[in-house]
């Protein structure tokens, strides 16, 4: 169970954690203080949510060879690899 350490810290499970790996108190509540701070990337979707003209388009930006015969599911681990 996680202790609460008063208003000032918004995510006491998070600032425990990073208590427990070793970042100061400082930055420990600066990270768990941050609304977003959970969530990695940019603006961009993630490749499973991209239609599959989205993803030609990405392949097509980094000059994947064949784009136009894969499926969607070869096309998202060509980007990927």
């Amino acid at each position: 169970m996680t202790k609460n350490h008063g208003k000032q810290i918004k995510d006491d499970a998070k600032y425990e954690a990073l208590r427990r790996e070793g970042y100061s108190k400082e930055k420990s509540a600066r990270i768990a203080n941050t609304p977003d701070s959970g969530k990695k990337g940019g603006k961009s979707t993630a490749l499973d949510e991209r239609s599959k003209t989205e993803l030609l388009a990405e392949a097509k930006k980094i000059g994947i060879k064949g784009r136009h015969k894969m499926t969607k599911e070869s096309l998202i681990k060509a980007i990927r690899a």
